[in-house]
């Protein structure tokens, strides 16, 4: 930007410091081998800042300072993976540089209305784009947690029928892709406390206000996640002592009918041997006779084992309905 106010755009680097332009950003979006040397080539970026823009491999959200610049490290979101995608920005009262390998929309989006030069945005500095940008970013995080929100219950609602193994195996993928969230948004929180509350940063001062709008939303994603989290191992819970439940009321059936048959087969085994005197077996209705001998033991059983309680199942009781309604108050 100009002096007077008005934009200009693809300009060459040999020509930003000979023009003394007000500020400039520079955005490196998938450099090529030739544009990453030019961090330390023309910017004479720190070394440590260099290599972890060269890195790209998921580091937490982080900012250093290195006197004259602030290097920040965000996390956009992959929305098909629910995976962090890295953002590195070089932010000074006169300078901004991001550099990131993935094409990410939020930056597109804030380099398009920057270059619309819109009245009602502002962009009086680098550190209101880089407000924008960042306010950006956590906004792409709202419907993918109102989406978990979503399949939570769904869930919910599936386990009032006919739970199975694939209900498990489909929450513990939100609960997956919930914890992608989290290691993203937690340090992304703690990155925007210090941008707060660091002393360092004096250019930031009139920005504080905003970042804390962005603070208190980051804060409204963590406190949605922690509520769905608690959620989810509710319903698994639930999930599993169904599943007890029933196993226990099959164990007892088993243990019921094989208790009973037990004096039965000893009866049957002791008048199946082979033996040529046994008085029982010549007489004319000694096969009427142990069967209603065996009969009776089984009723008299039966009647013993409903009578201690042994027979009585619990049935699994359809359990009370714990929707989340998050969405209004964790609205923006």
């Amino acid at each position: 930007m100009q002096h007077d106010g008005h934009i200009v755009q693809n300009v060459p680097l040999r020509d930003i410091a000979k023009n003394g332009y007000h500020w400039y950003w520079i955005d490196f979006d998938e450099p090529t081998k030739r544009e990453e040397k030019e961090l330390t080539r023309f910017f004479r970026f720190h070394p440590l800042a260099v290599e972890d823009c060269l890195e790209n491999s998921h580091q937490r959200p982080k900012m250093d300072n290195y006197g004259h610049y602030i290097f920040l490290l965000v996390h956009a979101l992959n929305k098909g993976t629910f995976d962090p995608l890295e953002l590195d920005l070089f932010v000074n009262e006169r300078m901004l540089v991001t550099f990131h390998y993935n094409s990410l929309v939020s930056v597109n989006q804030v380099w398009n209305i920057i270059g619309a030069g819109g009245q009602t945005i502002r962009y009086d500095d680098p550190v209101s784009i880089v407000h924008m940008i960042i306010d950006t970013i956590v906004d792409e995080y709202f419907p993918f947690v109102y989406e978990i929100e979503d399949r939570l219950n769904q869930i919910e609602e599936k386990t009032d029928e006919n739970s199975s193994r694939s209900l498990m195996d489909e929450l513990f993928d939100v609960r997956h892709d919930m914890q992608k969230l989290r290691r993203s948004l937690m340090p992304m929180r703690d990155l925007l406390y210090r941008v707060l509350n660091s002393n360092r940063i004096s250019f930031a001062k009139e920005q504080q206000h905003y970042f804390q709008d962005v603070y208190d939303h980051v804060m409204k994603l963590v406190e949605m996640l922690e509520s769905y989290r608690e959620f989810s191992s509710d319903v698994r819970d639930n999930y599993i002592s169904i599943s007890s439940d029933k196993m226990n009321n099959i164990m007892m059936t088993l243990t019921v009918i094989t208790t009973i048959f037990m004096p039965l087969t000893f009866i049957a085994g002791l008048y199946g041997m082979n033996f040529i005197y046994m008085p029982e077996l010549r007489h004319p209705y000694a096969y009427f006779i142990v069967l209603a001998i065996m009969a009776a033991i089984a009723f008299t059983m039966f009647m013993v084992f409903k009578k201690i309680g042994w027979l009585t199942f619990s049935r699994s009781k359809k359990k009370k309905r714990r929707r989340i309604f998050l969405s209004k108050k964790f609205m923006k």
